[in-house]
């Protein structure tokens, strides 16, 4: 029997027999009927004992195959009623909150693998379109007939493309680097406005060749990474501009309260898609009114910055046309 090769076992039922041995002996020389009701005392402690070492070292047996049929990838579930003993009952809890840890550790792989995969998918296809444009850009200017101007034009192009490719790599950097959780926000306090500021400052040129205006309305302060925070404004800021028409406006405001510093971004173009509204902040996703040079990841990298730091961000058409765009910072866990 596999019970009685354990060498515990074996040492406890001996010293058992020894100290019954002993007891016995003692009390028959006392009086046998005393020497006969130790030695029916002992043997029933004996087969009691023994007994129930019996059932616990099954229910530790039972307890190990399922373990070993669950690292083995059977799907056994323990269950919190099969062991009600002690120690046993602790161990088994104990083993049941680590089979489902593990469980969710691996179906959490299993979604990382998909979603690097369709990453990789991605990140492959947005590049695909521009180095394919490059490749007939640098095919064009290696022949010889080409005159100069037209070989200005040609790079020019080239450059351009070669600084859309160098954008969208710097921000799938700065995104991995956010979801993976490696960057350190600081924490500054500035008044909104400068914020603001900051965030706009390198789309003041543009927004001027566009002809549009840009309105800033702020009150209150800012508490946050003002470098990250600057860069998820200029993004959705942005994305306004690009869908404003020529002489329209962009209209930033931002308020605070005792709960949260609200940032709001307004434009008066022609508003965002129904279709496209679920999906607007979505890594790679372009709406149906969407510039064919944009990538789709602004918006992914700005909400990301945002949530980040416990915030917000929100959109929706105004009326009567126009986006809208409404981030908050909230001062306390929400």
């Amino acid at each position: 029997m596999k019970f009685l090769r354990n060498r515990e076992i074996c040492r406890t039922l001996l010293c058992q027999v020894v100290l019954t041995a002993a007891a016995v002996t003692a009390a028959w020389r006392w009086d046998r009927r005393f020497g006969w009701f130790t030695l029916l005392l002992s043997l029933l402690f004996l087969l009691i004992h023994t007994g129930a070492t019996y059932r616990r070292y099954r229910r530790i047996y039972e307890l190990s195959a399922d373990i070993d049929r669950i690292l083995h990838g059977d799907g056994v579930k323990v269950m919190l009623g099969d062991y009600q003993e002690g120690e046993l009952g602790i161990l088994q809890s104990e083993i049941h909150k680590m089979t489902e840890r593990l469980r969710e550790q691996r179906a959490q792989l299993q979604e990382d693998k998909v979603y690097l995969a369709d990453l990789i998918a991605d990140i492959s296809h947005q590049i695909r379109t521009p180095l394919t444009s490059a490749n007939l850009l640098l095919s064009f200017l290696s022949e010889p007939e080409v005159e100069d101007g037209r070989r200005v034009e040609l790079a020019r192009e080239l450059m351009g493309l070669l600084s859309r490719i160098e954008w969208l790599v710097t921000a799938l950097l700065k995104l991995s680097k956010l979801e993976a959780g490696t960057v350190q926000f600081q924490k500054e306090t500035i008044p909104a406005e400068h914020l603001l500021r900051e965030g706009t400052a390198s789309l003041l040129v543009p927004i001027e060749l566009r002809e549009q205006r840009l309105v800033i309305k702020a009150e209150g302060s800012f508490t946050g990474d003002v470098a990250w925070t600057a860069e998820a404004i200029g993004n959705i800021v942005k994305n306004c501009m690009e869908h404003t028409p020529g002489g329209g406006t962009i209209e930033i405001t931002a308020q605070e309260n005792a709960l949260y510093t609200e940032i709001t971004v307004a434009d008066t173009g022609s508003g965002i898609d129904a279709g496209d509204l679920p999906h607007i902040f979505e890594r790679f996703y372009k709406g149906k009114q969407s510039d064919e040079k944009n990538f789709g990841i602004g918006l992914a990298l700005a909400r990301t910055i945002i949530m980040s730091q416990n915030g917000t961000v929100k959109a929706e058409n105004r009326s009567p046309g126009g986006a809208l765009f409404t981030i908050r910072f909230y001062k306390g866990t929400i």
